[in-house]
């Protein structure tokens, strides 16, 4: 299913995953690992799972690993909305508008996928 023409999920998701890393670093400096641990994980998740699933074997697996991807948003975003309101964070206002923007294009992705089958 991988085709080389420019997509705009993966790109977004890539350039999402670049500005988690960069978020990470300032909760690194104020010494916030265990969160900070627990966002890179969630927030890159999104990008590798949205780019897995452009090598799906089938419409099911692609929908199936492009399901994965909205969850791990979800996670990001919980993660993100304890920084916002925890003492001592980071803002991830930025950030948190960027995934709400991912979420939306992920459900349309997986909503129009589903009406193809």
């Amino acid at each position: 299913m991988r085709t080389d023409k420019e997509n705009l999920i993966v790109k977004k998701t890539f350039d999402f995953s670049l500005q988690i890393i960069e978020f990470i670093d300032l909760l690194e400096q104020k010494k916030k690992f265990p969160l900070a641990n627990q966002l890179f994980r969630s927030g890159t998740s999104i990008g590798a799972n949205v780019r897995e699933a452009q090598n799906a074997e089938s419409k099911n697996d692609f929908i199936h690993k492009m399901k994965i991807a909205p969850k791990e948003a979800d996670e990001t975003e919980y993660w993100l909305l304890l920084c916002k309101n925890a003492a001592n964070y980071p803002n991830p206002d930025t950030l948190l508008e960027q995934i709400e923007s991912i979420h939306k294009i992920l459900s349309k992705i997986i909503s129009s996928s589903k009406s193809t089958r």
